[in-house]
């Protein structure tokens, strides 16, 4: 990494055409400083630097909240079930706001805003949590139980605020700041990309460790204040490095003005109605083809004016922001419709429907199977090993074949290396039954249940799959540290064969070389095709699409829960996978040839 930091320019095909930047203002600085001190004053290690606080403080509360709802509601996954869907719901139907906001403010403030709100958020939340676990008791006596129930709905709400943040943050960093830094140079900003998702990796392993230890070995009080600390001290670092950044890189204090759209006239009537400088017009054209008014009549009196009632007044404004609002989001949607990379983003969306990764779902039917704790810990470090090697192929094809191709590389191996999942469901050891459907679909109930029952390994609890906090703004598809929600369940009989779980684990392992590949290459090809002024939007949208189709891999849990379906999800999951990895190749027989560069 530091000789990336070190490499700002050099010779061949792409240069950075960027003037007065604060690359440039380093390197000037070359002669006069060392080279560890050149490092450490670069726009680049400090954005990796607040990245990486970012990161940890992420993962640690993420494994952390999962653990805490549950013990609040008595080791029962209904809380975590219901975050879990607020979460999923508040990003698809904000995810457009968000972007729209991020376009509209400057860098610093955002990044600022989103910053501060996102570590307060957390650190509120840490404080109700930690008052909770110290009084619960005395808390479940006040208002009848009343007030612990409200006690869990500020807890979720604070909680989905801190994600709504991130979010923000995310997008602003690692979708547009990245972009502006690294210039013309597509190089730098695929070493950038790559730079980040493999710090993601690693802490992904360290960061749900390092808290897990030390609410095993203290107390949850405990773990909440040690993650109310690193969130305080890690607020103060960010901010004073991304200051730092926007000092260095004057790029990121100019942003161009977002294109009049379709309902912009409509907007600014609406901002001056609310105001109350101008009278209500029913439409954009009310505004633009009015008559003139001639000079005498306004000497005269006016005639006829009733004062407007205060109460409608207020109404009207009310109903304005609502349909500017909706303008947002519906400008928002159309945006991402209209882009080139449209097909390539929906494609990345589809992925996040599936089993097929190291999540609560697939951690549970690995229990069933008879797979210990222990195995599966050392499995999820060699898929973290696996995703960094994904990292590392994506700079190679892109610097020998160009992005697209990479791109095409990536899915063929994402796809060929599932295939062996697919094949673990008809294997020796799988306890994939077909005669389980026709009960769910009621034929022949009364004995195709009973079959069921005598069958059954393990039945899941009904809200018990939704029950990670689900946040794919940060690219990340396959969630790996909430196993724990799982402790309670028995596992089941021994199989009668292990090449069917042996299968499965192998090709989830392998295939996310070609999954993080293939997703450092539709995050670059939406990086470097979106215009500047709909960065933001665009990839709100996109965060919305990947949380809408996340839901849609829960909801097939939920009606399908037992392991004996199992087999079913797989199969379901392996066609949506197919299904995005077909919508960028016809984007890349549409648009491929301005990507091969």
């Amino acid at each position: 990494m530091l000789e990336e930091l070190e490499e700002l320019t050099g010779p061949g095909k792409e240069r950075v055409h960027v003037s007065l930047s604060g690359i440039q203002t380093a390197k000037s600085k070359k002669q006069r400083s060392g080279p560890a001190v050149n490092v450490l004053v670069n726009p680049r290690f400090l954005i990796y630097v607040s990245c990486a606080l970012s990161i940890w403080g992420e993962r640690m509360w993420h494994f952390a909240i999962s653990v805490f709802l549950i013990e609040l509601y008595g080791h029962n996954l209904l809380l975590t079930a219901v975050f879990g869907l607020v979460v999923a719901g508040s990003v698809l139907l904000f995810g457009a706001f968000i972007g729209d906001w991020i376009d509209r403010k400057p860098r610093n403030k955002v990044a600022h805003a989103s910053l501060f709100i996102q570590n307060s958020s957390v650190t509120a939340c840490c404080i109700v949590l930690m008052l909770v676990f110290s009084y619960k008791t005395e808390i479940e006596h006040i208002w009848h139980g009343w007030l612990t129930v409200f006690c869990y709905a500020v807890v979720i709400i604070l909680a989905d605020l801190a994600n709504l943040a991130s979010t923000a943050l995310t997008i602003t960093i690692q979708k547009d700041w990245i972009v502006v830094i690294t210039g013309e140079n597509r190089s730098h900003l695929a070493g950038m990309n790559a730079t980040v998702r493999r710090m993601d990796q690693i802490i992904n392993i360290f960061a749900p460790l390092s808290v897990g230890q030390v609410m095993t070995w203290a107390s949850n009080v405990v773990g909440c204040g040690f993650i109310l600390g690193w969130n305080l001290i890690s607020l103060l670092v960010e901010f004073i490095f991304l200051s730092k950044v926007y000092q260095m890189v004057p790029e990121l204090a100019i942003k161009p003005q977002r294109p009049v759209g379709e309902h912009y006239i409509e907007r600014q009537l609406e901002l001056l109605n609310v105001q109350g400088d101008l009278p209500i017009c029913s439409a954009a054209g009310d505004f633009t083809i009015a008559p003139s008014i001639p000079r005498d009549s306004l000497d005269e009196p006016p005639k006829n004016t009733d004062p407007i009632p205060e109460h409608s007044s207020a109404m009207c404004a009310c109903l304005l922001k609502v349909r500017r609002m909706l303008h947002i989001c519906t400008d928002g949607w159309k945006s991402y419709y209209r882009q080139s990379v449209f097909l390539a983003g929906l494609g990345l969306a589809f992925l996040y429907t599936t089993v097929l990764g190291f999540d609560c779902i697939t951690t549970g039917y690995a229990y069933t199977q008879g797979i210990s704790g222990s195995l599966l810990s050392i499995l999820m470090a060699v898929s973290a090993i696996s995703g960094l090697m994904g990292t590392f192929l994506f700079t190679w094809l892109r610097r020998h074949y160009g992005l697209v191709v990479t791109g095409i590389i990536s899915s063929c191996l994402h796809v060929c290396c599932l295939m062996l999942c697919v094949f673990s469901v008809f294997a020796p050891g799988s306890p994939f039954e077909l005669s389980i459907f026709s009960a769910i679909m009621g034929v022949n109930s009364s004995v195709n249940m009973d079959q069921l029952e005598q069958s059954q390994l393990h039945f899941f609890p009904p809200h018990g799959n939704i029950n990670q906090p689900i946040l794919p703004d940060r690219s990340s598809i396959h969630w790996t540290n909430n196993t724990v929600l799982l402790e309670n369940i028995r596992t089941g009989d021994q199989p009668n064969s292990y090449i069917s779980i042996i299968l499965l684990f192998s090709g989830v392992i392998l295939a996310r070389i070609g999954l993080w590949s293939f997703d450092l290459t539709v995050t670059q090809l939406l990086q470097e095709n979106i215009p500047e002024s709909e960065r933001g939007v665009v990839n709100g949208v996109q965060s919305s699409m990947n949380y809408l189709m996340d839901l849609v891999h829960f909801i097939m849990v939920i009606l399908a829960p037992q392991p004996q379906q199992f087999g079913l999800l797989v199969i379901i999951s392996m066609l949506f996978v197919i299904a995005g990895h077909t919508m960028y190749f016809f984007y890349t027989r549409k648009y491929g040839a301005k990507g091969k560069q």
